[in-house]
């Protein structure tokens, strides 16, 4: 079991301030929370009343030394620094910091900026840890007063404003090419689900077209249906293309020529007239290899009439002879 550690708490105006023994983190949150007056329902934030520091992990809050200040934190309070104003009023400035929706005291609207200018003051680093709202109260922020709240004259006050506003500037650039690369990706899933959906009508029309050619006994209109939802389909995005089709195919794509090929295919003409001349080089490869079978077959075919006569003519001379003998 843990061993109970004895810590002190107090409200973000440090009015408030009580003494607890606790075992753990989320022990600190309920009993503290509880002496202070929160609501069970409502989230608690514990800070470290000296410097803010932030504490949300139960190893680090055991790693602190005993009766350490934590500051616990409703919603919109922040932590800001002890301020040393005379005759004892710091409460009352410090009760301003939880700003209402409707205020508009011009003295009230000041201390954002304030708050965040001192955590510069101590810590330029704190700078990575601020949401852009809170870098653009500092960029809006009158710059003698935010020089003076600082500590530092106009000059270096305004390379600090410069400088937020760069931070600004790069997480908007970071947002909007995060933005251009989710609608790039989107944009290539609807393309490519535009192209399945285009290849499954370009298959239904071929079904329809092989129909149709049925029905109307192979009508020139069928042929072109037939020619436009199949072999132009088996041509576009494979590699040589060419040697995919038969020869009865290619002689359709040469026939039909360019125009009627780039209108199915919607490539532009280049493209087109170059898979164009590669079917007529296969055809016209194919048709020497079909010529030259022919030539060998129709040489070879002399010899055997040949051989047929001679057989015939030799049994005709016999034929006498033997019928002499």
């Amino acid at each position: 079991m843990t061993d109970r550690r004895p810590c002190k708490v107090c409200n973000f105006t440090r009015q408030k301030s009580y003494g607890v023994v606790v075992p753990s983190l989320e022990d600190l949150k309920k009993t503290g929370g509880e002496f202070l007056g929160f609501s069970p329902s409502e989230s608690v934030t514990v800070v470290l009343e000296n410097d803010g520091t932030i504490v949300e992990d139960q190893a680090y809050f055991l790693c602190l030394p005993f009766n350490t200040k934590f500051m616990l934190l409703q919603q919109k309070e922040t932590w800001s620094p002890v301020r040393k104003v005379d005759g004892g009023t710091a409460w009352m400035a410090r009760e301003s910091v939880l700003l209402e929706a409707d205020a508009v005291d011009s003295s009230s609207a000041m201390l954002p900026w304030w708050d965040l200018a001192q955590q510069l003051k101590q810590d330029l680093a704190s700078i990575i840890l601020m949401s852009e709202a809170e870098l653009q109260t500092l960029v809006d922020a009158p710059r003698p007063e935010l020089a003076s709240a600082l500590g530092f004259k106009e000059e270096r006050a305004e390379k600090l404003q410069e400088t937020l506003q760069r931070v600004l500037d790069r997480r908007e650039e970071e947002r909007q090419s995060k933005e251009l690369l989710e609608l790039y990706l989107k944009a290539s899933e609807n393309e490519d689900r535009q192209q399945d959906e285009a290849g499954q009508e370009d298959a239904g029309d071929a079904g329809d077209a092989g129909d149709a050619a049925d029905v109307t006994d192979g009508m020139e209109v069928d042929a072109a249906s037939g020619f436009i939802s199949r072999t132009l389909m088996v041509l576009k995005g494979k590699t040589s293309p060419e040697t995919r089709l038969s020869t009865e195919d290619l002689q359709m794509v040469v026939t039909r020529g360019v125009e009627a090929m780039q209108q199915v295919l919607g490539w532009d003409r280049e493209r087109t007239s170059a898979l164009l001349q590669a079917c007529e080089a296969e055809l016209n490869t194919r048709l020497q290899q079909i010529q030259a079978m022919q030539s060998i077959r129709s040489s070879a075919q002399p010899d055997s009439s040949q051989r047929s006569s001679e057989e015939s003519t030799g049994g005709g001379v016999q034929s006498p002879a033997q019928g002499s003998g």
